[in-house]
């Protein structure tokens, strides 16, 4: 990706209110390890105050109480008497003991959809009405389709006729077949599916089940049959993560008649504490395979432990966000932005280009929270992904000379660009302001020490 996302960041405008992931509990937690900064030596004193307080912010966002009480047991153990080397301070021991415990907590390592030799593979899809199952099953479907499968998605759920409208809708989107039937029973339905998928040469078939507001025993019993008749190869609980620990209480009654194999985390991207994430494997065993990030179809992410430990101790998630962005940008204009870059060569016209590829990667909170240190950003001072919208409607504002030599923008013409973009002159200077100084940046970048210069980059807060 090299400097083509330095520069977006550089240009990003913070103001409304973010949905960062896990923000709340990250920013709480730093605020904790600050306390330990400038200790000569990790003390069962020292820990046992930074541990308290751990526990309750834990406590805070919603984590299971035997789970926040054994989580800290076990950092405990680990941190009482450890030196600290003359390299780290004891801040930074605690926060790599506290990131293994939390890895250990969310799983160790990814955990993989079970398939099956002889397809089609059946996966079966429950949880509440209303936790994203539907949604789930479609995008569950096109992060399939992605990696080269032939999935069929099943409308089970005859009780909500919206649902099979909607995962028809859904279908529609992604190019996915929905597998329907008005006039016959859930069990049915699920079961037809599997010889329409075999006739039809689909190799998965994604079984979207009814919910209810609440645990009931006929859901219970229905979704039980269609287990016992289809034979999931995979069978993943959704639940909505807002819910926090009523999110777990849910995930072991299900998982009490179910026996499934995985959990899926929804609305992640919303209001939520964090502390389903960090309870839901403790309580059922059982691990978390996704995390829904957003509405759109593409917003979906496999569950990788070692990656949102980071990202709750504001450390970042650097690989996902190389993974992301490797799926949108072409590896040849990359080389040509990098030449340009180089030469002192880039333009206005060129940010436009990279700032319509950034936007497919998702909202600008979720991209910027990978970022590390983000945790430390104020609260009051949020990501807000309108104002894209302004600076690339501000570009579009330009002539195609305009762009390509910004010097050249006068007051008359800062005048027509603010009223045909519908800003104003002084969102205009400021556009223009961060692009120089974001040329002078990348300018040193190709010069001198790449690693001090980053450490000048700021992101604009206003």
């Amino acid at each position: 990706m090299r400097g083509d996302f330095g520069s977006f960041v550089t240009l990003a405008v913070v103001r409304s209110r973010s949905d960062r992931m896990f923000e709340s509990l990250s920013q709480k937690l730093e605020a904790v390890f600050k306390k330990l900064r400038g200790e000569g030596r990790i003390t069962e004193a020292n820990v046992a105050e930074t541990l308290r307080e751990v526990r309750r912010v834990l406590l805070d966002a919603d984590v299971n109480y035997k789970v926040a009480k054994q989580f800290v047991e076990d950092v405990r153990k680990r941190a009482v008497g450890q030196e600290v080397l003359t390299s780290i301070t004891p801040g930074q021991l605690i926060i790599k003991i506290i990131f293994d415990e939390m890895v250990k907590l969310l799983g160790v390592s990814r955990a993989e959809i079970k398939t099956s030799q002889t397809p089609p593979t059946v996966i079966l899809i429950a949880g509440l009405q209303g936790s994203g199952k539907t949604t789930f099953a479609a995008k569950l479907g096109n992060f399939l389709k992605g990696k080269g499968s032939n999935p069929l998605l099943v409308a089970a759920d005859i009780y909500r006729p919206a649902a099979i409208d909607q995962l028809q809708t859904l279908g529609k989107q992604t190019g996915i077949p929905v597998y329907t039937d008005r006039g016959s029973d859930a069990v049915k339905i699920a079961v037809d599916s599997i010889d329409f998928a075999r006739r039809n040469l689909r190799d998965t078939v994604i079984i979207d089940t009814a919910g209810r507001m609440h645990i009931d025993e006929e859901m219970m019993r229905e979704v039980a049959s269609i287990k016992e008749r289809t034979e999931p190869h995979e069978i993943l609980f959704v639940v909505d993560a807002m819910t926090g620990q009523d999110a777990v209480n849910t995930a072991k009654a299900f998982h009490d008649r179910l026996d499934f194999d995985g959990v899926v985390l929804t609305k992640l991207d919303g209001d939520s504490r964090g502390g389903a994430a960090l309870s839901i494997r403790a309580v059922v065993e059982k691990p978390i395979k996704f995390i829904g990030v957003g509405e759109k179809l593409d917003a979906l992410e496999p569950f990788h432990p070692d990656r949102i430990a980071s990202r709750i101790l504001g450390m970042g998630d650097i690989v996902t966000l190389v993974e992301k962005a490797q799926e949108q940008f072409d590896e040849q204009k990359a080389l040509k932005l990098e030449e340009k870059f180089r030469k002192s060569q880039f333009s206005l016209e060129d940010f436009l280009d990279q700032l319509r590829e950034v936007k497919k990667m998702g909202p600008l909170s979720q991209v910027l929270g990978m970022l590390p240190g983000m945790n430390r950003i104020p609260a009051d001072a949020q990501i807000d992904d309108n104002a894209l919208v302004s600076i690339e409607a501000m570009i579009q504002s330009m002539t195609r000379e305009e762009r390509m030599r910004p010097s050249i923008i006068n007051g008359s013409r800062r005048r027509r660009i603010a009223i045909g973009s519908g800003t104003t002159v002084q969102e205009v200077n400021r556009l223009l302001k961060q692009f120089e100084e974001m040329q002078k940046m990348m300018k040193r970048l190709t010069k001198g020490n790449m690693k001090r210069n980053l450490k000048g980059m700021r992101l604009p807060i206003h």
